[in-house]
């Protein structure tokens, strides 16, 4: 008997799949596949090494990818993917950014390991003070950072909002773990892992319900498509604006934007560092290069309806960093809140809707994340009695104890700062301009604060080199190769940048185009 199938007259095609177009994310999710299967059969004493290995080549290989597509315009997956050169800058630079967070994971000579052996010991318990002494460390941080790593791949590319809150959860919920890793302060760790969870559930949700608005609207969650109902649809606004409003809420939850930052000091504090500094850099490039996408693609035709909303936020997001970053005497938390700040400056030029401004705002994104994941490597550095020496006053004198590390770190705090000759003022510079024929006093407020966020920079420096150290005074550690090679690698391109910008200022604007 023989059978034969036809398509029936008017039925879909199949999406067309350009495979090399979508090489750097499957490298790396293959890469967090393989990590899932290290762990189910390698011997315990030999997954160490093989998935530190395996990530960063991994990662490495999907550099290469991303190279190769350099120039690419095209979509593809039923046009729910847009490969152009934006999204493969925003991909380029979290990939580099993701092999630093690897090294600095992967650090072991310093006080063992910042990771944790077993994460699901009860805090406080006989198991859990015997496990702070080991030298163990749970390796299973090594895929759910590449698989988050391929969330934040397809996040900046995806084209239809439906992959984009796939993506969004991709990256997020092995986040959710990662930041209950802590070795030490097991308490403030899992707590940081709990509110992080919850808080992210909630701006899922909003995310997710303004899809079904927008699909209400627009009868398509293709970015194109909402973007053809814009300019034709009878329907009422009232659905338009509050599922853009509820779309945004997401999105500005994951950069941590003020008002929706209340997850970001918590956290920051409480996650293993080496894991604040993969979610201060990498996830927040990846968020960024989704608001561009949404609010240039889909809602590009009505600017002057967003823009009030970008002002607003941008406004508040850099008076809550600079203003509440005064007030901590943690260094994480201060850098928590120097995040919030910029997160504040780097929206400025979203309002101008200029190829220029796009290229201004990828290479601040770009410029920060160097300088601030370099920062948190360097806290791991900083050892008390209790481990790392997080609190202001523990870091008075560090100079003394070590003048190298007390200079490397000042560096990188001036270029936070937006102090010349550093990549941050590089970064800001061009941010503002780009952004003051459209907005100029959006700019004049934005120097303001960021005048005011300078003094929580300097005081860090301060207490380095002119207060007395403590008794028990701060002792750095020497690191491992790794943990060198990411430090010295961030230190030496927040310096190359602020006194040679031009070659990658040059990249950005070539890259700054996106397609639908």
């Amino acid at each position: 008997m023989s059978h034969s199938f036809t398509l029936a007259a008017g039925a879909p095609e199949l999406p067309s799949i350009a495979y090399h177009a979508l090489w750097p994310v499957l490298i790396v999710f293959v890469v967090a596949c393989l990590g899932v299967l290290v762990e189910a059969f390698i011997p315990r004493e030999e997954r160490y090494a093989t998935q530190v290995g395996l990530a960063v080549i991994g990662l490495l290989g999907a550099i290469v990818a991303v190279v190769a597509l350099r120039g690419a315009s095209l979509t593809t997956v039923g046009g729910a993917i847009a490969v152009d050169g934006t999204g493969l800058f925003i991909q380029g630079s979290i990939l580099v950014l993701a092999v630093m967070s690897v090294l600095l994971m992967a650090e072991r000579a310093v006080d063992g390991s910042p990771i944790v052996a077993q994460a699901a010991v009860v805090a406080g318990s006989r198991q859990d003070r015997e496990q702070a002494r080991s030298d163990r460390m749970q390796t299973e941080i090594f895929p759910l950072a590449m698989f988050a790593v391929t969330g934040m791949l397809i996040f900046p590319i995806s084209n239809n909002l439906l992959l984009m809150f796939v993506a969004l959860e991709v990256l997020s919920l092995p986040l959710y773990l990662m930041a209950g890793f802590a070795r030490r302060r097991r308490l403030l760790s899992q707590e940081a892992a709990v509110k992080y969870f919850l808080l992210g559930a909630f701006a899922s949700a909003f995310f997710l319900y303004g899809v079904a608005m927008l699909y209400g609207y627009a009868d398509s969650v293709d970015l194109a498509g909402i973007r053809s109902a814009v300019a034709t649809s009878s329907r009422p606004d009232a659905l338009l604006y509050i599922g853009l409003a509820l779309l945004l809420v997401g999105l500005l939850f994951k950069a941590g934007i003020a008002p929706f930052h209340s997850w970001t000091p918590d956290v920051y504090q409480g996650a293993p560092t080496a894991v604040t500094a993969f979610m201060a850099a990498c996830t927040k490039i990846a968020a960024f290069g989704g608001i561009l996408r949404v609010l240039y693609v889909a809602f590009g035709t009505m600017s002057w309806n967003w823009r009030p909303v970008i002002w607003a936020v941008a406004i508040t997001s850099m008076a809550v960093g600079a203003i509440f970053g005064l007030t901590q005497s943690d260094v994480k938390r201060v850098l928590a809140y120097s995040s919030i700040a910029h997160a504040g400056f780097i929206l400025v030029p979203l309002v101008a809707l200029t190829k220029d401004s796009i290229a201004a705002m990828m290479f601040y994104v770009l410029t920060y994340g160097f300088s601030t994941l370099a920062a948190f490597g360097v806290i791991t550095l900083v050892r008390g009695s209790d481990g790392e020496a997080t609190h202001l006053s523990q870091w008075c004198g560090l100079a003394r104890k070590s003048p190298f590390v007390a200079w490397v770190m000042t560096i990188l705090l001036l270029s936070m700062a937006g102090i010349p000759l550093t990549a941050g003022f590089m970064g800001k510079f061009f941010v503002f301009r780009e952004a003051f024929h459209a907005a100029a006093p959006l700019v004049v407020v934005a120097l303001v604060f960021s005048a005011v966020a300078a003094f929580f920079y300097l005081r860090i420096i301060v207490l380095m080199f002119f207060a007395e150290p403590p008794t028990d005074g701060p002792t750095v550690t020497i690191p491992s190769p790794a943990t060198t090679i990411a430090l010295t690698f961030g230190l030496a391109v927040t310096v190359a940048l602020g006194l040679f910008p031009q070659p990658i200022l040059d990249l950005a604007h070539h890259a700054a185009y996106l397609i639908s």
